[in-house]
C-alpha cells in the first residue's frame, strides 16, 4: 500500500470519528483527550493541587485536560520527545525519556515535589511488525514505572499504554507488587481495532 492510499485512508477515518469532531468542536488538542477523561471519570486519578506528569505528551491533549483538573495549586508536566505548543498551566519539556539528560531535567523541573499521577501515553514508532514493536513498547512502559517509583508519593497513581503480547503479562504482575490496585481499561475513544489498553495502577506502596 502506498504512501498517499495510507494518508488518504487516515483523513476519511479522521473524518468519520464522532470523537475528533467532538475534540475539534470542544477546543481538546487531540481525540485522546477522551480516553483520560473517562479514566478519571472512572478511577478518580488526581484532583485540584495534584503533581502531574505526562510522559509521551505531544500534542497535549491529555496535559490540556490534567491542567483543567489541577488548577493553579498544582503542577503538570509534560515530556515528548517532539515539540509541543505552549499550554496554559503546563511546563513542556521537549527530549527524548530515554536519555539519561532528559530524565535529569525532569527531575530537576521537580525539586523534589512528590507527584500523585503519572501517565505514560508514550508509544514507539510502530513499524507494523509485532516481534519489534511490542518489545519497544514494553521498554517504554519499563521506563516509566521506574520514573513512577522514584517520583510518586506514597498512595500515588500510574496509568500506562500497553499492547497485549510478550511482557504483557509479566509486567502486569510486576506492578501489582507495587501498588494496592491495578486495573486494566480500554476507554471508549480507544479505536475498536486497536491492540491499546490502559493499565491504571492506584495507591502505590513504597
Amino acid at each position: 500500500m502506498s504512501r498517499n492510499s495510507s494518508s488518504a485512508r487516515w483523513k476519511a477515518r479522521q473524518a468519520r470519528d464522532p470523537f475528533v469532531k467532538r475534540a475539534q468542536a470542544e477546543g481538546w488538542r487531540s481525540r485522546a483527550v477522551f480516553k483520560l477523561a473517562e479514566l478519571q471519570g472512572r478511577e478518580r486519578l488526581f484532583k485540584p493541587g495534584s503533581v502531574v506528569v505526562d510522559l509521551g505528551s505531544a500534542p497535549g491533549a491529555w496535559s490540556q485536560f490534567a491542567a483543567g483538573v489541577v488548577g493553579d495549586q498544582g503542577l503538570v508536566l509534560a515530556v515528548d520527545l517532539l515539540p509541543m505548543a505552549n499550554l496554559a498551566g503546563v511546563e513542556i519539556l521537549q527530549g527524548d525519556f530515554r536519555e539519561g539528560t532528559t530524565m535529569n531535567a525532569l527531575l530537576s523541573r521537580l525539586a523534589g515535589r512528590p507527584v500523585d499521577l503519572v501517565l505514560s501515553d508514550m508509544a514507539p514508532n510502530m513499524t507494523g511488525t509485532r516481534a519489534v514493536d511490542q518489545p519497544r513498547t514494553m521498554h517504554l512502559a519499563e521506563l516509566a514505572s521506574d520514573f513512577a517509583r522514584q517520583v510518586l508519593r506514597p498512595g500515588g497513581c500510574l496509568v500506562v499504554k500497553l499492547f497485549q503480547g510478550e511482557g504483557f503479562q509479566e509486567y502486569v504482575e510486576s506492578t501489582r507488587s507495587q501498588f494496592a490496585s491495578v486495573r486494566m481499561r480500554k476507554p471508549a475513544a480507544s479505536r475498536s481495532g486497536n491492540r491499546e489498553t490502559y493499565l491504571v495502577a492506584r495507591n502505590f506502596r513504597l
